[in-house]
């Protein structure tokens, strides 16, 4: 059964950050490929560093690798936000993803927060005993 991401302006789905360690494969409907960096990821988007911008509104299969495997799914790009001499970044959002590829995303987001929480505390000077 294919999920469809849902936004809800209330509450802001968790982001990870990524700086562009996530290769991604892009096909556009009209066949063309492209290829970009995953810079940061969530449930229902991500934004993607791009040798050219995309148009707003074009439809992509995009696919990358996790630590839960592979996740394979529908989306549509947004404006970019910053354009660069030599590309830009552009965020998208996920129209549709088989339920198998949205768990293995969740799981990955899941992941990469909780080390990202035990990192943060791992280094917190702890307090001095006895206070």
């Amino acid at each position: 059964m294919t999920h469809f991401p849902q936004t809800h302006p209330q509450r802001r789905a968790a982001r990870v950050q990524l700086g562009g360690s996530v290769l991604a494969a892009i096909r556009l409907e009209d066949g063309q490929r492209a290829r970009g960096q995953l810079q940061s990821i969530s449930v229902t988007g991500g934004l993607l560093a791009l040798a050219k911008a995309l148009e707003h509104g074009d439809f992509i299969e995009i696919a990358f690798q996790t630590s839960s495997g592979q996740v394979h799914g529908m989306a549509e790009m947004l404006n970019p936000a910053r354009q660069y001499s030599n590309g830009c970044l552009q965020p998208f959002r996920f129209i549709a993803i088989g339920d198998e590829d949205h768990r293995k995303l969740r799981m990955a987001v899941e992941s990469v927060m909780d080390r990202n929480f035990l990192g943060g505390r791992l280094n917190q000077p702890s307090a001095p005993k006895g206070l």
